[in-house]
């Protein structure tokens, strides 16, 4: 399972020197959602793709890297939609050619293009398994797997993104990445096999609509804990009484305060996680069908895929137990 191994170490180096800059899942929750995907595909697709598991697994926070490291202006809008800003769901335009028609640039780099591009990659990600493009399809189906992610964090959903409206600053971060980096090892991360989705339009709006439902129980739920809790408690203090700011000058949530409001968002975080493993494990399927079913075998060895036969059954019996620890693909 160590093909593009020189560009995974690459990446991993990459990845490590923006990990704290990243605001979307962050490593433990992207890598995981990849990861899991893999475990959910039907075969022959599966096979295919965890012979390359290390690289969708690790690939999964490029797009991050993309935004902060590298700082492409063009990525930052792929990563969230506004749509407290747009008006109602249903009067939106269906593709990304039709939204670049209605809105000017700066609106939609202000307020996202989220469910549209991922509409577009879809696009892209069908192509490359038409034409059998091995290393196309794996680039494009760790990328997709992030912003499916993304767009099942519900502040990504929102105008009201880090909280900074209701004077909650900080949820971002908090619910996405340090929840995850602190509890997601106790998270039963197995999901039903991917299905095919008759309409990927219809599939991508639903999962927004699903998501954006949730951003109002977020926030109530982290204010009613603000509020009951003392500032102290809520925030890492120093000796002196004052808040600890983070190297990126936020405050910074205490453990305890952290694990408040994960008991009381009573799993919304994994079933979050859990909801996008599904979503994005059904979206590569689809690509895939909509493509024809072409045979992928012959785009690696024999040798490769008999050498990873054993241990893919081996990982399929602790996915279906939830457990994602212990597995072959050790990027936990």
């Amino acid at each position: 399972m160590k093909n593009f191994k020189m560009k995974s170490k690459l990446i991993i180096g990459m990845v490590i020197g923006v990990a704290f800059l990243t605001l979307s899942w962050g490593i433990v929750g992207h890598e995981r959602i990849n990861k899991a995907a893999v475990m959910a595909l039907p075969q022959p697709l599966q096979v295919f793709f965890y012979n390359h598991i290390d690289f969708i697994t690790q690939e999964a926070s490029v797009p991050d890297i993309r935004k902060y490291a590298l700082k492409y202006k063009e990525e930052n809008p792929r990563h969230y939609l506004d749509l407290e800003n747009f008006g109602p769901i249903d009067s939106l335009p269906k593709t990304l050619e039709e939204a670049t028609k209605k809105y000017d640039a700066k609106f939609l780099n202000d307020n996202g293009i989220l469910p549209w591009f991922i509409e577009d990659m879809m696009a892209k990600l069908t192509k490359a398994f038409k034409e059998k493009n091995r290393a196309e399809i794996l680039f494009l189906a760790a990328d997709l797997g992030h912003y499916i992610g993304d767009a099942h964090m519900p502040l990504h959903t929102s105008a009201n993104h880090d909280g900074q409206l209701t004077g909650q600053k900080g949820i971002h971060s908090l619910w996405e990445s340090r929840l995850p980096e602190l509890f997601a090892k106790n998270y039963k991360l197995n999901v039903p096999e991917a299905q095919y989705y008759e309409d990927v339009h219809k599939a991508t709006w639903d999962l927004m609509k699903d998501t954006h439902s949730l951003v109002k129980p977020l926030l109530d739920v982290d204010k009613k804990l603000r509020t009951a809790t003392p500032e102290n408690q809520v925030f890492v203090v120093d000796a002196d009484g004052k808040i600890v700011k983070s190297k990126y000058n936020s405050n910074k949530f205490s453990d305890e305060y952290a694990a408040k409001l994960h008991q009381e968002l009573n799993g919304m975080v994994e079933n979050q996680m859990k909801k996008a493993i599904a979503a994005t494990s059904s979206f590569w399927y689809t690509a895939w069908v909509n493509a024809g079913k072409p045979d992928l075998s012959d785009l690696d060895s024999q040798e490769l895929t008999k050498r990873n036969s054993k241990a893919l059954k081996e990982d399929l019996k602790l996915f279906k137990k939830g457990d994602l620890f212990g597995m072959r693909n050790q990027n936990d």
